[in-house]
């Protein structure tokens, strides 16, 4: 779904299927097992905007993210960056008119694992200054290092001189990760997926830094793909951002749209699953056992047929069995979409007997 004419970012229809990693048996047999980590997601991201995808582990949330900014290949589907799809530039199978490189530098990532993706040899003077020389090659080396400081004090990484001098096993996680957002901006990126940014930090923190990817985000034009198995903080960044919560389920976008209506008025089932499973965003309201008809999850290996939730779903009729639901809003205005049969007031649907356990 978009929000803008010409977006920022823009996938359209994307599949990514890939091999499920084989045990000894199975490589002996060659019974190679298809994994289905995204089905045909569409996701416009204008510039400046923040989207909060959440769901389940194994919901394909983090496999979408890498897709959006080209670490990962769709199976099916295109990315485009600016109206340029990303592979053909990257494969040069024709002439594009934005470059590889100018996609890659556009398009930046900051980990869970902040640690993992500095390097322990290098001072964080070493590491900041490593992209300002590939991509600011006429900076020179006092600005290079005005630059640097400049942005360690942004971050509150005070003083800045002290810290440029550390190693990343004298910081803490979350000044690490304070180091890996900046590295990201030193690029001046339009797109930085945060791939669960806070999820390893305590409590206190990820609100501190969540604030601080917001601050930066105005100051910076910058759009965040932000991606969390914690429907608290997707809501917090959507919610102080003015930006769109999505929600995943098996390779599936199942919800997207404003914070408050998504949550204020969940229109898929599975949402109402996820805000019942977090209590801080209703701790007196709602019924006292889960919405769902069945807890286990189906394998994203085999996902169940039509509506991949109707094994959960305690609204599923049988005609969920067997077709599955498109992306619907109440108009073409409306921002708010979910992939729902129940949002027809004429399909079949409502004719369809319910499944065993499912109320209509």
């Amino acid at each position: 779904m978009s929000r803008a004419d010409d977006p920022l970012l823009s996938l359209q229809n994307i599949d990514v299927h890939f091999d499920k990693e084989q045990g000894l048996f199975e490589s002996f047999t060659g019974d190679a097992q298809t994994v289905r980590a995204v089905d045909d997601v569409s996701l416009d991201i204008p510039e400046n905007d923040i989207v909060a995808i959440v769901g389940e582990s194994g919901s394909g949330k983090t496999t979408l993210g890498k897709t959006a900014i080209g670490l990962q290949e769709p199976t099916a589907g295109s990315i485009e960056y600016r109206g340029q799809d990303i592979w053909e530039a990257r494969k040069w199978r024709s002439d594009p008119e934005i470059s590889h490189e100018e996609i890659r530098r556009s398009l930046q990532i900051i980990h869970q694992d902040p640690g993992s993706s500095l390097n322990p040899n290098r001072t964080v003077r070493a590491s900041l200054d490593a992209p300002l020389r590939k991509w600011h090659s006429e900076l020179q080396t006092e600005d290079r290092e005005a630059r640097i400081l400049g942005m360690l004090e942004e971050v509150g990484m005070t003083p800045a001189h002290d810290y440029a001098a550390r190693y990343p096993h004298q910081l803490s996680g979350g000044e690490q990760q304070r180091v890996a957002l900046v590295r990201a901006l030193l690029m001046n990126p339009d797109v930085i997926l945060a791939d669960e940014a806070v999820s390893a930090l305590d409590v206190s923190l990820r609100v501190e830094m969540m604030d601080l990817m917001l601050d930066l985000q105005d100051q910076f034009d910058t759009s965040f793909l932000f991606i969390s198995h914690d429907l608290s903080n997707a809501r917090y960044l959507a919610e102080h951002s003015g930006g769109r919560l999505g929600v995943m389920y098996l390779g599936e976008l199942v919800e997207i749209g404003p914070v408050e209506e998504v949550l204020g008025n969940p229109s898929h089932p599975y949402t109402k699953v996820l805000k019942w499973a977090t209590p801080s965003l209703a701790p007196d309201e709602g019924p006292a056992d889960p919405p769902v008809r069945e807890i286990d999850i189906p394998d994203a290996v085999n996902p169940p047929s039509g509506c991949r939730f109707h094994t959960r779903c305690p609204n599923a009729t049988e005609h969920c069995t067997e077709a599955s639901p498109s992306m619907l809003t109440p108009d073409e205005e409306d921002a708010h979409g979910a992939a729902c049969h129940r949002l027809d007031e004429d399909h079949e649907y409502w004719s369809s007997e319910p499944l065993d356990g499912a109320e209509r």
